[in-house]
């Protein structure tokens, strides 16, 4: 391995420039040229590729987004797309990659192994968290912090005029974005793909909260929730409890942004050495990541094919909660 290069593609996530600059300090120390490709996949393809050094990814750790910038590339799911990227692999000799991102990511990453043989390594970034073989993926904490920041906001003006807010975040697959920060909220009902009978179990919710005379009410929503998303799940409320006041609060690109917590900037330093260190030790078409605090390989096949799996725990949470 004398040369590497590290990109990161899909949705950006808060703690990848952290883990860009400790792929680059690292493979540095440990006598390797790094450069970087720009935009992912479609820059591998155009050849946007640049050396970077230690001075290069100075003042950047706590920078939210990505310096190298993201893309979902559709060529590079062709093989005249995967083609050019290969050529431009050889015309910068380059030896190994390491590929920063989500399934989309990872799974393009195999695809291209089989074809042409490049050792890759893949660090999970996404604000999701829906990964197997990782505890917690880079961006997950930060995210978090940005919904119930704005969740307590919220909770400010619903106690004022004695309303029922829904607030959907991002989850198209994966709940665990609303399910951690419903919790650490105190939402009253959260609703993701993962549990059944959302809206028997939230007309329930209502219902007690009513006898109750809450003056408040914040009900979580993932995007991805099959009673549909927060618009819809407010209009049958609605239909449901005429004395109800409600609004709907989206809050969607938002919890990309803004500087990542501590957590994910030592989350992204720790699996950016591990994805170096298991290059030089002739890993291949695995994820680098963290489970019980110590960096573990998980095969892309399993990555690709598992989600994170949601512990039981939390939903029983949920309902003790919500009395």
């Amino acid at each position: 391995m004398r040369k590497i290069a590290v990109f990161t593609s899909g949705g950006d996530a808060p703690g990848m420039n952290a883990c860009i600059r400790a792929v680059v300090r690292s493979g540095s120390h440990y006598g390797m040229q790094v450069m970087g490709i720009k935009r992912g996949y479609t820059g591998l393809i155009e050849g946007d590729i640049i050396e970077m050094d230690a001075r290069s990814v100075g003042n950047i750790v706590q920078r939210g987004g990505t310096i190298l910038m993201s893309s979902r590339s559709q060529e590079f799911r062709t093989e005249e797309g995967r083609a050019k990227a290969f050529e431009n692999i050889k015309k910068h000799n380059i030896d190994g990659l390491v590929a920063i991102g989500g399934n989309g990511t990872f799974a393009g990453a195999l695809q291209f192994y089989t074809e042409y043989e490049i050792p890759v390594i893949g660090i999970p970034g996404t604000i999701d968290n829906d990964l197997s073989g990782t505890d917690f993926t880079i961006g997950f904490d930060t995210a978090l912090n940005t919904v119930v920041d704005a969740m307590d906001k919220i909770r400010d003006t619903a106690e004022s005029h004695n309303r029922v807010f829904f607030m959907e975040v991002m989850g198209r697959d994966s709940g665990l974005i609303a399910l951690y920060s419903g919790i650490a909220g105190g939402a009253e009902s959260i609703m993701i793909p993962e549990m059944d009978d959302d809206i028997l179990n939230l007309t329930k919710t209502l219902n007690k909260a009513l006898i109750r005379k809450k003056s408040s009410l914040i009900v979580m929503v993932a995007e991805g929730d099959e009673a549909g998303g927060a618009f819809e799940i407010a209009k049958k409320v609605e239909s449901e409890f005429d004395e109800l006041d409600c609004r709907v609060v989206v809050l969607g690109h938002v919890q990309r942004g803004g500087a990542p917590s501590c957590n994910d900037r030592v989350l992204g330093t720790r699996l950016g050495i591990g994805a170096v260190e298991g290059l030089l030790r002739g890993k291949t078409n695995v994820m680098a990541g963290i489970v019980h605090n110590k960096i573990e390989y998980t095969p892309f096949s399993e990555t690709i094919d598992n989600s994170h799996k949601i512990n039981q725990d939390l939903f029983k949470i949920i309902d003790l909660m919500a009395h």
